[in-house]
């Protein structure tokens, strides 16, 4: 539901498939799908129902909330769910099978980790071929649905977190602060150093850094 120009998750979609019988339902969002570095994270997260908590409506898309209400709220998700699953997909992987594929593959890792297993998937937009359960694929679904919302939060701080490790596996480049994104200070650093192992080969930017570096000399 809309609160000025802010779209509120709700519970409508987990109502509506568990009316058609489906009780243990996952909502599956990833993050990492633009920057120049690092891997692709999803997270698929089971809620109990009926939900109550005092933090519910400060849930929103990840995009929405700040570093520091994200990295308070997934804890909290954790806490209360009856199972997270995480799934990660390397940047080297992203270079070989591309990134629609990386992206299905980090979901599907994801809900292969969820104990019990889910018999639903509401996933943000997309949908997972390769996942044999009834799924649906909501539009919006980051701002729209409860579940996808909290995975969307989960996904976001794993990956940020794996991100000041990496900053401390490859100094230089910055990426606790812009984690891996394209900024001015990421260039920069892609010319004075070149690639690392966790940039992705495959795209522009980093494929062309040693004509960029080139440049500059």
């Amino acid at each position: 539901m809309p609160w000025g120009d802010i779209l509120i998750p709700t519970f409508s979609e987990e109502e509506l498939v568990r009316a058609e019988g489906y009780r243990c339902i996952a909502g599956l969002d990833e993050v990492g799908c633009g920057p120049l570095a690092g891997p692709v994270v999803a997270a698929a997260v089971v809620l109990p129902y009926p939900l109550e908590a005092p933090w519910l409506q400060q849930v929103r898309d990840s995009k929405l909330l700040t570093a520091a209400r994200r990295e308070n709220l997934a804890p909290l998700i954790s806490e209360v769910a009856v199972s997270v699953g995480i799934g990660v997909v390397p940047a080297h992987t992203i270079d070989r099978q591309g990134l629609t594929r990386a992206r299905r593959l980090a979901m599907k890792l994801a809900v292969e980790r969820l104990m019990p297993p889910p018999d639903y998937l509401l996933i943000d937009y997309v949908r997972l071929p390769d996942v044999a359960l009834p799924q649906k694929g909501v539009r919006n679904g980051d701002s729209l649905c409860f579940s996808i919302a909290c995975a969307s939060i989960v996904a976001k701080v794993t990956r940020d977190l794996m991100m000041v490790e990496m900053d401390k596996a490859y100094p230089g480049y910055g990426f606790a602060r812009h984690k891996g994104y394209m900024c001015k200070e990421h260039i920069s650093c892609l010319r004075r150093l070149g690639p690392c192992p966790i940039h992705r080969r495959s795209f522009q930017p980093v494929k062309n850094c040693s004509e960029i570096r080139d440049e500059t000399t």
